[in-house]
C-alpha cells in the first residue's frame, strides 16, 4: 500500500526542535485535543477524548477546563456544566468560541460523541462562575462524523466531518484506499448543506480574522486548504498549502492572521500508538497564507519522549500551549 505509506508519512523521522522553558501542564493527563484562547487570555481545553482506535486512559467522561494563561500558577479548572446535559457521556472533541457582539457573550461550540455519536453542543460561558450554561445539542444526518469546528454566529457554524462512511469497518478502509471523501458542513437554523467536499480526512476547521477565509486541513494530503466565503453556504477554492506532516486543529493569530498547527509528524506512529514507539509531536507555523508565497515553519518537534500525539497549538502572550489527542498538554516561551 505504497499510498497508505505516503499519506501516513510512515517512514518519517523526527529531529527534535524544542523551544525554551516547556513545561507540562499539571492535571492534564487524558489528552487535551482542542485549545482555543480568548482575547483576555483564558484558554478552553477539550480533554478526555475515547475516539475509536486510539489509546484511552481514563474511563471518566470528557472534560472542558479554563485555563488563564495571565496567572503565574497556571492552574486549570474545570467547568462546571449547568442545564439539562447529560454529563456522564460528555465525550468532548473539537471545540470553538464565539463571542455575540451585541451583548458580548460567550458561546463555547463543543463536538460531543456520547456513545460514538456525533453531535454538537451549545454552551454560554458564565464567567463569573466558571460554569457552563447547557444552551442546546444539535443534531443532523449531514454531521455524521465530525471532528472540528469553527462558530460563526450564536448557532450557526463550519463543521469537518473526518470521515465519510459510519461503519466501523468502512471507516477503517477509508484512509487505506485513500478515498477523498469527507467534507465541510455549514449548521444554521435555516439551512444545513455541505459546501466543500473532497479532502482525505478533514480536520481542523478555522476561520480569518477578517472572516474572509475558511481554513481546513487535508490531513492525509498533509495540505492545508484555503477557501475564500463569498456567501454562508458558497465557498471558492482558492489554494492549498503544503506542510508536510499530518496537522489537526488550526488556531488562528487574530492579530497577525498566522495559522498555527498542531500535527502528527507520524502517521502510521500515531495510528499504531505503541508505548514502546510513541507518535512524536509537531507544531508549524504558516505566515502569509494568503500571499503569493506563504511561509510554513517548523516551531516545536519531539519524538514523543516529551509530548505525544500533538493535536493543537496556540500561541498567546509570548507563550506557546501544545495540546494532544490522548496524552498531555505543554507549555513553553516561543523564542
Amino acid at each position: 500500500m505504497p499510498r497508505t505509506m505516503h499519506s501516513t508519512l510512515s517512514s518519517r523521522e523526527l529531529t527534535q526542535n524544542y523551544l525554551p522553558n516547556c513545561h507540562l501542564i499539571e492535571g492534564i493527563e487524558y489528552g487535551a485535543e482542542d485549545i482555543t484562547i480568548l482575547d483576555d487570555g483564558l484558554a478552553f481545553l477539550s480533554t478526555g477524548l475515547k475516539y475509536p482506535g486510539l489509546p484511552s486512559y481514563s474511563d471518566d467522561p470528557g472534560k472542558i477546563y479554563s485555563l488563564n494563561l495571565l496567572d503565574s500558577d497556571l492552574k486549570i479548572k474545570a467547568l462546571n456544566i449547568k442545564g439539562q446535559f447529560d454529563k456522564g457521556s460528555f465525550n468532548p472533541h473539537g471545540i470553538s468560541v464565539y463571542t455575540d457582539e451585541k451583548d458580548g457573550a460567550i458561546y463555547l461550540f463543543v463536538v460531543n460523541h456520547p456513545q460514538g455519536k456525533s453531535q454538537v453542543e451549545i454552551f454560554r460561558f458564565v464567567e463569573g462562575e466558571n460554569a457552563l450554561q447547557h444552551i442546546k445539542t444539535i443534531r443532523h444526518e449531514l454531521l455524521h462524523n465530525v471532528n472540528d469546528i469553527v462558530a460563526v454566529g450564536t448557532e450557526s457554524f463550519y463543521a469537518t466531518n473526518d470521515h465519510y462512511f459510519t461503519n466501523g469497518i468502512l471507516k477503517v478502509m477509508e484512509p487505506l484506499l485513500s478515498l477523498s471523501w469527507s467534507d465541510v458542513v455549514y449548521y444554521s437554523p435555516q439551512t444545513v448543506q455541505v459546501v466543500a467536499g473532497g479532502f482525505s480526512s478533514a480536520n481542523g476547521i478555522n476561520i480569518s480574522p477578517d472572516k474572509r477565509h475558511l481554513y481546513v486541513s487535508n490531513i492525509l494530503k498533509h495540505k492545508i486548504r484555503v477557501m475564500e466565503i463569498q456567501k454562508n453556504t458558497v465557498l471558492s477554492h482558492v489554494k492549498e498549502v503544503d506542510v508536510g506532516s499530518l496537522c489537526d486543529n488550526i488556531e488562528v493569530d487574530r492579530e497577525s492572521g498566522d495559522l498555527w498547527l498542531g500535527c502528527h509528524p507520524n502517521g502510521l506512529k500515531f495510528m499504531l500508538s505503541d508505548p514502546n514507539d510513541p507518535p512524536g509531536s509537531e507544531v508549524i507555523r504558516i505566515e502569509n497564507i494568503l500571499s503569493e508565497k506563504p511561509r510554513v515553519t517548523q516551531v516545536y518537534a519531539d519524538d514523543g519522549s516529551v509530548i505525544i500525539a500533538s493535536s493543537v497549538a496556540t500561541p498567546y502572550g509570548g507563550k506557546l500551549l501544545i495540546g494532544t489527542v490522548y496524552q498531555k498538554a505543554l507549555i513553553c516561551d516561543l523564542k
